[in-house]
């Protein structure tokens, strides 16, 4: 990277580190004195109420306190007027203002019951809050897990590819994709709802737009409920992005500098008064790349002309910037009814340069050489409006929720092929590919509350989800210099779904058995317009193609169950149903020309498939570890596989063996398995955290092609594979800690393909600055530059040899800052409150 690249990234972005760093200042420490003190009510003490001191001179000064059963608390506070805010469960709050001028015990707060006024002397002074950071990164719900990644050092100034790569159950290949427990069919969820930050088809590098700074946790749901939609056979990701509901002017920058070069400035900002919240965060980044392919193929003689063998080498390196902004509000109608509004903008586009070197070698001892150099420019812009209402029509818990979302996702992208052959000009390409996306999606919620620990959810949901593709590939070559287009794979397409969906779930306990029962039906409708710009006497090599429309109506139950031995102590169980539906990129024959070697067609026939999902786990949670083992169950049917054959085409006058993939509608897959996730305080200064995930896998089924007309193609494979990772982080002190992960995915072997095992190792390291306000941050990803995929394809034609890195060793330097006005320590929750929703769109609470 240039430095007058470097330089021009930071003119960008040096005008939001300037406010926002403007924002806090530095101050002088005080000399602290101890108070002590007590909340009660006219009947006597109150107990596990929250006490918060909020200083008026300086709000490094503040702090907070959890009172013990007693209602007494104890604090260290520097002299001066402080603003007090106390809340308890039942009790309305109450505000005070009081001055510290010496160590002691201060005179007790008495607070009333809700509904009562409150004491004369208090103030109408809006309390500050913080919330503290959670000690333990893992939890186990009853239908899900949550991470939290304030703790992951390996991933500061990361992306959510980063951070992904570091959660139990998930793994991110090396190309980017991301699986649960072997399965690709992943639903991603922004802040419980689809999104347009995500782009379309949910790519690598949307996940490398969305900064890990703006991510306040990850809901990890391997068999959802009823009340989530049934997409994602292998799970859903939620990603809950940090909406600040801190009083007064709270917020965070983060820079970041890094190798491969790498630039990032993120912040998150919020202010809170009254009644009313509005929140900002965004920021941006520049980003290099460097992408390598290695292919080997050996076809067997006699059954594909002369040609013996194929060897290529291809590097591609990429510079890619991303810049997203998202504002909103949260304003509080009265006190049963509040809305929120908000907006988001995202833009990411990237510049390539690459080269294919190909060595073919024949029977005749023939050597040909061809080399392909590719140039490349991509752009997306999206934009999501989101708006939603929350009425509770009482205190016991009967709410109702709606919920509305917009979202425009236009992605152009351009590639040019320059090819030689024994170094004379051979071929000329220059593909034009637009897509627009256009999402609708809008939900109705209801919760009713039944009795003292039962309740009854019902819901509306609408998806209407329209993708329109423009595709023009021109053509030059040796024997045909005038440019023209490729009929075969110039198209228009468009793709439209729309899902109805209805739900109703009930949940309750009887004695220390907890159930959830579900049911959801979704009504699905397929639109596919397709028109190929096929010329006369042009070859087609796909089987001719028709719209589609597709209907089908699918009910999908659910059960959850959980038996409470003690209290953070308890066995579950849970059964779901689920659907794969096929992305629209499968489903558009052609939809991609990068390659004329390797041809990646769609197939408009694809159908959904279809799972039926077990678990069985136990989870206890202790003060210093938390386990959970969890045996897990998955049959899919019509499962999606992707074929690979070898067809002998035309390119350039010339006859040419062509690499086809193919996704199909094939056979069963049945997979069981064992994951153990656990947190283990080993020390002060030790801590691990670990996923272990082992599993049988077995594959069934074949596939007859209607246009090769080839013998049927075997996909029986089973086999034993597992994948395990180990994050342990060093304390040395309070504000220096370590960091060292640890990565092994295990090879796996069907009858059409050998996939190797696969291992690296992160490192990190945190030093907290400046009073605790800031953080430096130092990591290493895959610092042995071993995380690679190596695959063979076995074919009746050849075997294929295959070797692909995403991205070599990388370092990075991060620098966060906060600035805050004081800390929230969470109050104890009621036994009977059931119907607190924690957070996202689609959640519920655990029983």
């Amino acid at each position: 990277m240039k430095r007058t690249e470097i330089v021009s990234v930071f003119q960008k972005k040096a005008f939001g580190l300037a406010l926002t760093i403007g924002a806090a200042s530095f101050l002088m420490a005080q000399q602290k004195v101890n108070i002590t003190g007590n909340v009660k009510d006219t009947n006597g003490a109150i107990g596990y109420a929250s006490v918060t001191f909020t200083s008026q001179q300086n709000s490094q000064f503040s702090d907070a306190a959890l009172a013990d059963a007693d209602g007494n608390y104890t604090l260290d506070l520097a002299p001066g007027s402080y603003d007090v805010s106390i809340e308890a469960v039942d009790y309305k709050k109450f505000t005070q203002t009081i001055r510290v001028e010496k160590a002691g015990a201060i005179a007790p707060f008495v607070i009333v019951s809700a509904g009562k006024t409150n004491l004369t002397n208090t103030t109408d002074i809006q309390g500050v809050v913080i919330t503290a950071a959670s000690t333990k990164p893992y939890k186990v719900e009853l239908d899900k897990r949550t991470y939290d990644p304030s703790q992951d050092i390996v991933s500061k100034g990361g992306s959510l590819q980063d951070v992904l790569s570091n959660v139990p159950s998930v793994e991110v290949g090396t190309d980017g994709s991301v699986s649960m427990r072997g399965s690709s069919n992943v639903k991603f969820l922004i802040n419980g709802k689809p999104s347009a930050l995500l782009g379309i088809d949910d790519g690598a590098n949307a996940l490398q737009s969305i900064p890990a700074d703006q991510i306040e946790k990850i809901e990890v749901i391997t068999n959802p409920s009823s009340k989530f939609e049934a997409s994602g056979t292998a799970g859903i990701l939620n990603i809950i992005l940090k909406k600040s509901k801190k009083a007064g002017f709270n917020g965070s920058v983060t820079g970041t500098l890094g190798y491969l070069p790498q630039t990032n400035l993120n912040t998150n900002l919020s202010w809170r008064k009254g009644d009313l919240t509005v929140f900002v965060n965004g920021g941006g980044g520049y980003r290099e790349s460097k992408n390598t392919n290695r292919n080997d193929i050996n076809y067997y003689e006699g059954l594909t002309g002369d040609l013996n063998n194929r060897h290529s080498d291809a590097i591609t390196k990429s510079k890619s910037e991303n810049y997203n902004a998202t504002t909103g509000l949260l304003y509080d109608i009265n006190e049963k009814t509040s809305v929120n509004a908000s907006g988001t903008v995202r833009t990411f586009s990237n510049d390539s340069n690459g080269y294919t070197n190909t060595n073919e070698n024949y029977f005749g001892d023939t050597s040909i050489f061809t080399q392909r150099e590719n140039t490349g420019r991509s752009t997306n812009l999206a934009f999501q409006g989101d708006f939603g209402v929350d009425h509770k029509f009482d205190d016991k818990g009967q709410n109702i929720s709606l919920s509305l979302s917009l979202q425009r996702n236009r992605s152009n992208n351009y590639t040019g092929i320059d090819e030689t052959k024994n170094d004379a000009f051979n071929l000329l390409n220059i593909i034009n590919q637009k897509t627009i996306n256009k999402t609708l999606v809008g939900k109705l919620d209801y919760e009713l509350p039944i009795g003292e620990y039962s309740s009854l959810s019902a819901g509306y949901r609408l998806d209407v989800n329209e993708n329109d593709y423009n595709n023009m590939v021109q053509e030059s070559s040796g024997t045909n210099p005038d440019l023209r287009y490729l009929g075969l794979y110039s198209y228009t397409a468009n793709y439209k779904e729309m899902f109805n969906a209805f739900y109703l779930q009930f949940k309750s306990k009887i004695g220390k058995l907890g159930y959830q029962v579900g049911l959801r039906d979704e009504m699905s409708n397929v639109t596919i317009n397709y028109e190929n710009l096929l010329k006369p006497g042009e070859e087609l090599y796909t089987e001719p193609i028709d719209n589609k429309k597709k209907n089908y109506n699918n009910l999908f139950p659910s059960i959850f169950l959980s038996y409470e031995i003690s209290k953070d102590n308890q066995f579950l169980v849970n059964y779901s149903k689920r659907i794969d539906r096929p992305r629209s990129f499968f489903m558009i024959p052609n939809p991609s020309y990068n390659n004329n070697l390797n041809i990646f067609d769609g197939n408009i026939d694809l159908n959904p498939s279809y799972v039926d999902s077990y678990e069985f786990g136990y989870s206890i949670s202790k003060k210093s570890f938390t386990i959970n083992p969890t045996l897990y169950y998955r049959h899919q049917t019509d499962d999606v596989k992707t074929i690979t054959y070898s067809k002998t085409e035309l390119i350039n006058g010339d006859p040419t063996n062509v690499i086809h993939t193919k996704p199909v509608n094939v056979g069963t897959d049945d997979r069981i398995g064992l994951e153990v996730n656990f947190s283990w305080d080993a020390t002060k200064w030790l801590k691990f955290l670990g996923n272990v995930d082992g599993f049988r896998y077995s594959t069934t089924g074949d596939y007859f092609d209607p246009i090769l007309m080839k013998e049927s193609l075997p996909f029986d494979g089973k086999g034993v594979s597992m994948r395990s990772r180990l994050t342990s982080t060093f304390k040395l002190d309070k504000t220096l800690s370590f960091q060292v992960q640890g990565f092994y995915g295990g090879p796996r072997k069907t009858a059409s393909q050998d996939r190797k095992s696969m291992y690296a190792v992160n490192f990190g390291a945190s030093k907290t600055v400046l009073n605790g306000n800031g953080t430096i941050s130092f990591n290493i990803q895959d610092v042995f530059n071993t995380r690679a995929m190596r695959m063979v394809n076995y074919n009746g034609d050849f075997t294929s040899e295959n070797y692909m890195q995403w991205q070599p060793r990388q370092f990075a330097l991060s620098f966060t800052y906060k600035f805050k006005q004081g800390e929230k320590i969470e109050q104890p929750k009621r036994k009977k409150d059931i119907n607190s929703n924690a957070s996202g769109d689609d959640q519920q609470a655990p029983i």
